[in-house]
């Protein structure tokens, strides 16, 4: 298993290295496109329609994202530059039209306001209904609701990546740092369970130590930002400059329990399908959605925290 996990970590960090580095865009667009079809056509699987209509899901994910990508005009098929460090100063960043695009963005700020709504009140209503009633729902909503959530995140990354490598990291890392901590810290301290009924394992403990060590992390990257020449602020200096402080300790812990929602999300969906992990496309390390989870909610919603940085 742990070979089986390595040589999958080592495959994905070759083909992924490069992507990232390319200075054109659209490597990163179709290698996330590749795995966020993936995700679908799990996503598909899991909710009750494997086979054919799974490979479809897969197909309809692809197909949304390319439609998005040019309804939205995004910067996917031309170079991908610091569109931050090219518009003008950090200063100039903070000023963005009400409900226009930010500086360096092609979709809408409403866009990532919306998934506030959607991932705090019907993520909320998941975890606390999902176990009773998920499977109760027609196989088409869950479907429809599947590739929204999918298309929204990538549509998140690829606007990330357009912001430049350092800040696409800073919000990746975030959610590492997350799961690292609350790993951690449930196995010390971990006493009071979170969500018994679908992940046992995870505590309020846990939680808060992912937390914690986000903000260690956050800490860590400004003081990076301001010392190294990087390509592009990143999601904490954004987050700091524009909300302060106490404003960006709070707009972190969010992101860190939104994380935790995302994880407990698919944990859900999985266990009401029986199974362990969304598949085995990633031997050793499960399915897809099994390492994309967190990141679901997490990639939007930290785009609509910018949107208010720069009001």
């Amino acid at each position: 298993m742990l070979k089986q996990r390595v040589i999958t970590a080592l495959v994905l960090v070759g083909i992924l290295l490069p992507v990232l580095m390319a200075q054109a865009a659209w490597p990163f667009a179709v290698f996330t496109l590749v795995f966020i079809s993936a995700a679908g056509w799990e996503w598909s699987r899991l909710n009750g329609a494997p086979g054919w209509r799974a490979v479809l899901m897969g197909a309809a994910v692809c197909g949304a994202c390319v439609l998005a990508a040019q309804e939205l005009g995004l910067a996917v098929w031309h170079a991908a530059g610091n569109a931050l460090l090219a518009t003008g100063t950090a200063a100039q960043a903070h000023v963005h039209g009400l409900g226009l695009p930010l500086l360096g963005f092609s979709s809408p700020a409403a866009l990532w306001q919306a998934a506030v709504l959607v991932w705090v009140v019907g993520g909320a209503a998941a975890l606390r209904y999902g176990n009773a009633h998920w499977n109760g729902l027609a196989e088409w909503p869950r479907r429809v609701l599947g590739v929204v959530l999918l298309v929204w995140a990538w549509v998140a990354l690829v606007e990330s990546r357009a912001q430049g490598l350092n800040f696409l990291l800073s919000v990746l890392c975030l959610v590492w740092a997350a799961d690292i901590g609350a790993y951690f810290g449930g196995r010390t301290f971990g006493r009071r369970k979170l969500a018994p009924t679908i992940s046992p394992g995870k505590s309020w403990e846990g939680a808060v130590a992912g937390a914690i060590a986000v903000g260690a992390l956050a800490v860590f990257w400004v003081w990076l930002d301001r010392s190294w020449g990087v390509d592009s602020p990143s999601l904490y200096s954004h987050l700091l400059m524009g909300l302060g402080p106490v404003g960006a300790a709070f707009a972190l812990a969010f992101l860190s329990a939104m994380s935790v929602v995302g994880d407990l999300f698919e944990s859900m969906i999985k266990r009401q399908a029986g199974a362990k992990d969304s598949s085995q496309l990633l031997p050793g390390h499960g399915g897809v959605l099994d390492r994309i989870d967190a990141l679901l909610p997490v990639l939007p919603l930290s785009l609509a925290l910018m949107s208010l940085c720069h009001g």
